[in-house]
């Protein structure tokens, strides 16, 4: 069986280079996956080619969004690129009018949120009183809480439903989800920490399972490959 093509969005660096951790790509490829690191085009119709090739997409980490943003983003995170932006919805659009399956991780599950009307807090820290959430604000350290995965959910059906640990890296957090987006998980303090369609095609986490291969985390990515197999 040949392995269906999974499109991952990356980012724009200061410099102007395309980046993407490899995480990504590696976590596509034991799912079963045949990653394709998609371009950023000024002009849509060389993206749009791609886009009609994959079966499914995987929209990555990234800076702030500030589509459906309360308040203003923080000092220490910059917003996302305009020609990033523009790929990603270009490329969310593709996914949604062929009705692809769609993983959204960290930014990504919040784009994917304000994509469709959600609302998002720009520095969750501050505005509601958690704890840091982003590495950025504990000397660079990875951080680690608890999540709960909701019963009865598309996760839950994974096998991931109950209490776990995951990684945390993020300043932003979602406030009220898309329309008709649902939030299947949360951390210890109520951050939304996962959010999934109703037919379980879009599925957002706000952590980064990519970073941790051989956890119950993998099955994320071979749902996302499962999904697009049709």
């Amino acid at each position: 069986m040949s392995r269906p093509l999974i499109g991952i969005t990356s980012s724009l660096n200061a410099d102007g280079h395309q980046v993407l951790e490899y995480q990504y790509v590696d976590a596509v490829v034991q799912a079963g996956g045949a990653p394709l690191v998609l371009p950023m085009t000024t002009d849509r119709a060389p993206l749009q080619a791609v886009l009609e090739r994959i079966d499914g997409l995987l929209i990555t980490g990234g800076p702030g969004i500030e589509r459906g943003l309360i308040g203003t983003l923080p000092s220490d995170l910059p917003p996302v690129a305009a020609k990033r932006d523009q790929a990603d919805r270009w490329s969310f659009a593709a996914a949604q009018e062929r009705q692809l399956p769609v993983l959204g991780i960290c930014y990504g599950m919040q784009f994917i949120s304000a994509e469709l009307g959600g609302t998002i807090w720009a520095d969750v820290e501050a505005q509601i009183g958690v704890e840091p959430h982003a590495r950025q604000r504990t000397a660079d350290n990875w951080i680690e809480h608890d999540l709960q995965v909701e019963p009865g959910t598309v996760l839950a059906a994974l096998g991931l439903a109950g209490p776990s640990r995951v990684n945390s890296n993020h300043m932003q957090a979602i406030d009220r989800p898309g329309a008709g987006l649902d939030i299947s998980g949360r951390s210890g303090d109520g951050i939304v920490e996962a959010i999934e369609s109703e037919d379980g095609r879009l599925i957002g986490v706000q952590f980064h399972p990519e970073r941790m291969p051989e956890t119950i985390w993998v099955k994320l990515f071979e749902y996302l490959v499962k999904r697009a197999v049709g």
